[in-house]
């Protein structure tokens, strides 16, 4: 049971965290293995944010298909996995 000492009158809902400018809170799920490659790359690497990682790779993978360096297709997608070919 919650003491009657605590006042939420001024609380606020939404997220702790807020969301700054230019980015969008999603939830995305990743397959067990890719989840734990990013953090032990992060890991390696002296710490830092997984999330920032996947958001460079995700990056580079645009800029290389803009400048005709790769050019994947989607060939099909089996059990929320997309397999590329490059």
């Amino acid at each position: 049971m919650m003491d009657s000492e605590y006042d939420f009158s001024q609380g606020k809902r939404g997220a702790v965290d807020p969301v700054p400018p230019g980015k969008t809170r999603i939830t995305i799920r990743l397959d067990d293995d890719i989840l734990a490659w990013f953090r032990a790359s992060v890991d390696e690497k002296g710490g830092g944010n997984y999330q920032t990682l996947i958001t460079a790779t995700i990056y580079s993978t645009k800029t290389r298909t803009i400048r005709g360096n790769i050019a994947p297709s989607f060939t099909r997608i089996t059990h929320a996995k997309i397999i590329l070919n490059y």
